[in-house]
């Protein structure tokens, strides 16, 4: 029986793994019909529940802990099977005004409901000056078929209606705006079994962290044989000598007075400052040129537009687009705009990208489309959207609102007009003046949408100073030398009586870490403050708090485990150095109006809680399998590590599918995400069964598995985000 659990087990998880992959070219449609909701696989399930029962009872297994944990796995395959079988779904077509009493499902087929819905209205709010959604609301009235009472609802994102046990959720709406699309499921028997399944399984998960005859408690009463160790990871990082600048700039302090302006950009108001940062670095490749700052920059492309485009200040990556066209490092705009070659040299390969040649050169001579694109919009002054006025914000081309008086459009027509002469002419006290008028006037007319004092300058800070980058050589750094301390430690004290100079130096170690928390801590509150939601939105600031969380909880852990500090310098300098080079968007948005919820915030923090502590076990195997000499205490430490990881984990998993069930109609969707993060649960529970899986009291073998498993992290996080994509791509 154990060998056939144990196969059944692995076929699982494979077959989800699988299943995730086939999705990425067959579409979702094909997977949910020939797997997910296929009979098979639910009797593979079905089998791996028997199987496990069956184990359970031969083993008269009676501790209440292991007991009710298990038997919430099998109530929760119960709910799902009752899911399955009995609920329905679909999707209800409203228009304003029109009575509908029938719902489609996926199959296009026509279903009747036993009350009918009315649309009396649906709006959509936007954030305060601008035209990022906020949220959606279908205003509705329900009659039921009997004739009986009607009531009003409204649904919208995140807020559900409920009317004879048919859950109502907002989904779509028309183009037109007089019409809205319904999310429908009817699932009376699924939902409170499974529910029942996620509560036993909260409760066993906390439990196990304390019962007193749990092995997780053993383990504490053994942590004290743990021995003194330490690793890291170091990466140099080169310096680019700066050159003299050499094109016409405003003063320093007259350009960051044009930063201090608010404007309309990622659908959101902000400081200029912060659209000149972003502009500077995509374009230049750093957040500053020649001794220059970004909004010297930016200033410089508005006034003197012909004499920064033959700056060479393009950054040209390696890669098919250098090397085809024989680029050097840096080239000025001026390069890709010759008269002699037809124009725009690009062009001709852009229209092929568009026709379908999506190659390597191809796809690098888009990037660079689209860097050159902020230059030309630019020269249009499109994007300086800076000028508010009845609840819009507008640039000083383009259509102005019909309601605005001839006095105010004057002054947005002719505004960067005046402060051009102005600026040429070398009157940086009159562009002074003028920048003041400006700013009174958004003052008066941007109401609410401007933000508050307190938003603005966390985000002046925020963009004065980088933490992150900062921080991620820092800590990697700092991983270096603690690295080499504990060498010199181990040679210099081989009894393991440190020096006086080796405990000043761990001490300053502690003292840095410290900073470094704080830093990062203050790093993540000016975001917090900035978007007035919780910093983890999408990819970047999960990075940053993931980070934050393990430098946390490293310094909960050095009080018994010095070589957690180590740890946490390592994996928070990895993580943010991931977030630093990877191809996560740092900039600052609004949240997608299904994102705003509280439950989505306790999921995300919970489950970045048990990344953190997963990762920490990576980093005790590979310490471990790099040191054998650890391997005994590492094992110890990583067990301690993985027990909380696994219950914050589910716990994770658990909030997220009700937050799923609220916001999407279904508690579970076999979205890759989803099962990838159902599949990393599945992978850590595997050695903690060290009663019957004997192989894992063994400190190789645990290290080896662990330094594995984490490969399923590592899908769960960035593979689910960059190759299969998915509801949850944006995480």
């Amino acid at each position: 029986m154990k060998k056939l659990l144990v196969m059944l087990y692995i076929v699982v998880v494979a077959v989800m793994a699988a299943a995730t992959i086939i999705e990425k070219y067959e579409g979702t449609p094909f997977v949910s019909d020939h797997i997910y909701g296929a009979w098979w696989f639910s009797l593979l399930w079905a089998l791996l529940a028997a199987a496990g029962i069956s184990r359970f009872l031969k083993r008269r297994v009676r501790q209440f802990t292991t007991v009710m944990l298990h038997l919430s796995f099998v109530v929760i395959l119960l709910g799902a099977l009752l899911t399955h079988l009995t609920a329905r779904h679909g999707a209800i077509h409203l228009r304003q005004g029109q009575t509908v009493s029938t719902y489609l499902t996926e199959e296009q087929q026509e279903h009747a409901l036993p009350f009918s819905i009315r649309l009396d209205r649906f709006d959509i709010a936007y954030h305060e000056g601008t035209k990022a959604p906020a949220d959606y609301t279908s205003h509705i009235t329900l009659t039921p078929a009997d004739d009986a009472h009607a009531e009003t609802a409204a649904v919208s994102m995140n807020h559900i209606a409920t009317h004879r046990g048919y859950r109502l959720y907002q989904s779509g709406f028309d183009p037109d705006q007089q019409g809205s699309i319904l999310a429908m499921n009817y699932d009376p028997w699924g939902i409170p079994v499974t529910y029942c399944g996620y509560a036993l399984l909260f409760f066993a998960l906390i439990w196990m962290l304390f019962d007193p005859k749990g092995t997780y408690r053993r383990l504490l009463a053994g942590k004290d044989d743990f021995a003194r160790n330490k690793i890291a990871l170091f990466i140099l990082c080169s310096l680019s000598l700066s050159r003299v600048a050499a094109q016409p700039t405003l003063p320093a302090a007259t350009a960051e007075h044009f930063g201090r302006l608010n404007m309309l950009y990622n659908d959101r108001v902000c400081p200029a400052q912060t659209y000149a940062l972003d502009f500077t670095r995509k374009l230049c490749g750093s957040r500053s040129y020649n001794g220059l700052t970004a909004e010297q920059v930016l200033t410089g492309f508005i006034f003197w537009p012909e004499a920064w485009s033959n700056e060479p200040l393009v950054k040209v990556k390696r890669g098919a687009l250098k090397e085809t066209l024989q680029l050097p490092d840096f080239c000025a705009v001026n390069t890709f705009f010759n008269p002699t070659m037809g124009g725009y040299i690009l062009g001709p390969y852009i229209e092929q990208y568009y026709s379908g040649q999506h190659d390597a050169f191809h796809n690098d001579v888009a990037k660079m489309d689209d860097r050159l694109m902020l230059v030309m919009e630019l020269s249009q002054c499109t994007p300086l959207r800076l000028f508010p006025y009845s609840g819009e914000w507008c640039a000083p081309v383009g259509k102005l609102p019909a309601t605005i008086d001839n006095d105010t459009q004057q002054f947005i027509r002719h505004l960067f007009s005046l402060l051009t002469d102005e600026a040429r002419a070398g009157h940086y006290k009159q562009v002074d003046h003028i920048i003041d008028k400006l700013q009174m006037y958004q003052q008066k007319q941007g109401g609410n949408s401007i933000p508050s004092g307190v938003q603005l300058q966390a985000e002046y800070i925020y963009n004065k100073v980088p933490l992150a980058t900062i921080l991620f050589m820092a800590n990697l750094t700092l991983g270096l030398l603690t690295l080499l301390l504990f060498v010199w430690q181990m040679h210099s004290a081989p009894n393991g009586t440190p020096s006086p100079l080796s405990k000043r130096l761990s001490l300053l170690a502690s003292v840095l870490f410290k900073l470094s928390l704080l830093a990062l801590t203050f790093c993540l509150a000016l975001r917090w403050i900035i978007t007035s939601h919780v910093p983890m939105a999408n990819g970047y600031e999960t990075m940053l708090t993931l980070a934050w969380l393990i430098m946390l909880l490293s310094l909960i852990a050095r009080r018994s485990f010095p070589i957690a500090m180590t740890f946490g310098f390592l994996l928070s300098g990895l993580f943010l150095l991931v977030s630093h080079l990877g191809q996560m968007d740092a900039q600052i948005g609004h949240l997608m109006p299904v994102l705003n919820s509280p439950l989505l915030s306790l999921h995300v923090s919970i489950i970045m809680v048990a990344y953190a502590l997963l990762s920490l076990t990576f980093v005790c195997s590979t310490t471990a399998l790099l040191l054998p000499a650890m391997q005994q205490q590492l094992h110890l430490l990583s067990r301690l590590l993985l027990y909380p990881a696994l219950t914050t984990l589910g716990l994770g998993i658990f909030i997220g599918a009700v937050w799923a069930n609220v916001s999407w109609g279904t508690y579970w969707s076999w979205d890759p995400k989803e099962t990838w993060a159902l599949i990393t649960f599945m992978i850590y529970a595997i050695p903690v069964h060290t009663q019957s899986l004997a192989v894992f009291r063994r400190p190789l073998a645990y290290h080896v598995y662990m330094a594995v498993a984490f490969l399923t992290i590592l899908m769960t996080y960035f593979g689910v985000n960059y190759l299969l994509g998915g509801m949850h791509s944006y995480a």
